[in-house]
């Protein structure tokens, strides 16, 4: 009977192994496996869609929330869209190797800070298997062996995906494992993954505030948070009020059940009386139900009056949290304490106004007069993303190749001792 630590201690063993082989392998042969990865995909559609559609079935039936099945559901469309996207990532630049900084020391040593691959990284992630695809093609264009854990709602389709992007890598003459698939639904076999560090040098947990809890309270690996996204858009006492509009509209509805929808919109005084019964009728005719703080209750007649704990919540939902305050500065110090640091914006016609925000907003990504749902890989010019970061070190916001590399130094002598 095979045991979890003897399934680690195998998934272990074949990351080291292709490591090895990853580490000694050129730009040329990582970008035949990345477009083999989206060939062997394309040819599997039926296959990897058929088994998405039991996942679906599986979701519904468990009454898996809407947010969760939106992320869960691929269909023809979002698959090309993945398929694409590894095309885009085999055809970046290959970071892996290049000079970050050169230079010559008076004893004659030449250094260089060169950029290498992290090594082998382990991705957990919830409900969204373009993930598979996607983390797999970054890891590769980047050097990096990946283990991938996805959620038991998506084990299907991420089955489907893992094989046809094994049987890719294989045939483009790199080791299967390079890209490993977790099958074991056991919660169990997690903490023993995450105590190997001797095995891998990173965790990227994506998912809920639960899963990224247990995975940063157990892991002995470093750890890279893809935190929740409790976005938000203020509107300055300047905005155009039009595009005020407009900007709210698509980042609350056009995806609601996804980490870079706002949870809150906050409201200049100056301009609330102006902006939010106009804005509260089109937000509720598009199904959101608002929670709404006592000033801009008054304003919104279909509102439900907020608890605190509302401007922390993370609804993956047309729901959204409603309050007005007294100027900027109330906006910046509300948006730090209450946001989760993923992605914010203000919509303000005010440069000094916008500038003063960017810089004193302390979140991933901020945004000026645009929607905050531009923040992914994709739309970033990455290709995709293995998430979007919320950590301060190492890496922020949409996490591309360039973010899936370290760098060392290498130094050239000619027989230089130290004196």
């Amino acid at each position: 009977m095979t045991t979890l630590d003897d399934k680690v201690a195998t998934l272990s063993a074949a990351a080291r192994r292709a490591r090895g082989v990853l580490l000694r392998s050129d730009a040329a042969a990582r970008t035949a496996a990345i477009h083999a990865v989206a060939q062997s995909v394309e040819r599997r559609q039926a296959v990897i869609l058929a088994a998405n559609e039991r996942d679906l079935e599986a979701a519904h039936t468990s009454g898996l929330s809407d947010a969760l099945v939106d992320r869960l559901a691929l269909g023809a469309d979002r698959l090309e869209g993945v398929i694409a996207a590894a095309r885009t990532i085999a055809e970046q630049s290959d970071p892996v190797g290049g000079v970050r900084e050169s230079r010559q020391l008076a004893n004659g040593l030449h250094l260089q800070r060169v950029s290498v691959p992290i090594g082998a990284i382990v991705i957990i992630y919830e409900s969204r298997p373009n993930v598979t695809v996607d983390a797999a093609a970054l890891c590769l264009r980047s050097g990096n062996v990946c283990v991938l854990r996805g959620g038991k709602e998506a084990k299907h389709t991420n089955a489907a995906l893992a094989a046809a992007v094994r049987e890719g890598v294989e045939a483009a003459g790199l080791p299967a494992d390079a890209v490993q698939l977790v099958d074991s639904p056991d919660r169990a076999l997690v903490p023993k993954l995450l105590a190997r560090d001797d095995a891998f040098d990173l965790v990227i947990p994506r998912g809920g505030e639960g899963l990224i809890r247990r995975v940063v309270e157990v892991s002995r690996i470093p750890v890279v948070k893809h935190d929740k996204g409790v976005c938000s858009l203020y509107v300055h006492a300047d905005a155009d009020l039009s595009m005020a509009r407009a900007l709210v509209l698509n980042a609350k509805v056009q995806r609601p059940g996804v980490c870079n929808a706002i949870e809150n919109l906050l409201v200049d005084r100056a301009v609330a009386a102006a902006v939010l019964p106009e804005l509260g009728a089109a937000l509720s005719a598009a199904g959101v139900t608002l929670w709404a703080d006592e000033a801009a209750m008054a304003l919104l007649p279909n509102a439900r009056p907020a608890r605190a704990s509302e401007w922390s919540t993370e609804y993956l939902a047309l729901e959204l949290a409603v309050t007005v305050v007294d100027d900027l500065e109330d906006a910046i110090a509300f948006t730090n304490r209450w946001g989760s640091g993923h992605s914010d914006g203000i919509v303000t016609a005010d440069p000094v106004a916008a500038e003063t925000y960017l810089q004193a907003v302390d979140s991933a990504v901020v945004y000026h007069n645009a929607s905050t749902r531009f923040t992914d890989g994709g739309q970033f010019g990455l290709g995709a993303e293995v998430g979007i970061s919320t950590n301060r070190l190492h890496a922020r916001g949409p996490m591309g190749v360039d973010e899936l590399t370290t760098y060392k130094w290498v130094v050239r002598g000619a027989g230089q001792i130290r004196g």
